[in-house]
């Protein structure tokens, strides 16, 4: 338990971006919007969000760490999202009244964003390292 508490303290951003999109992947419905009639909206929005969510994890790691810890990084900032992308896009095909539906192509632009993320924030890390020397 105190690990947990720890880690929330230690990365509360990335921890509150990861609950607003379990919030959002179940809210059965959003209000219409003028954005509506724009071509993929929802697949950019997955894109944003989680590269989003992705950008912030590395932003709150590389505050705390002055240097990489690769393994770490694979799981937590990229393959554990993209693991939660997928059990979300199922539970909203599976286990909800089909208001929500999981969809492939939600799962690849959420893998998208983060993988995206993933690639800013090891340009970030190399750029702040080389300031540095």
């Amino acid at each position: 338990m105190q690990k947990i508490i720890q880690f929330i303290t230690k990365y509360p951003c990335s921890v509150a971006c990861i609950a607003l999109i379990w919030i959002l992947s179940f809210v059965p419905f959003f209000p219409e919007t003028p954005l509506d009639d724009v071509q993929f909206i929802d697949k950019w929005t997955h894109l944003v969000m989680y590269g989003g969510t992705c950008s912030v994890i590395w932003i709150e790691y590389l505050r705390r760490h002055s240097t990489l810890d690769k393994g770490k990084l694979f799981r937590w900032a990229w393959l554990a999202p993209i693991i939660m992308s997928g059990i979300i896009e199922l539970l909203q095909e599976h286990c909800t009244n089909h208001t929500r539906s999981g969809e492939w192509f939600d799962f690849l632009a959420n893998s998208t964003g983060v993988t995206l993320a993933v690639i800013v924030g090891l340009v970030v890390y190399f750029y702040q390292s080389a300031r540095k020397c």
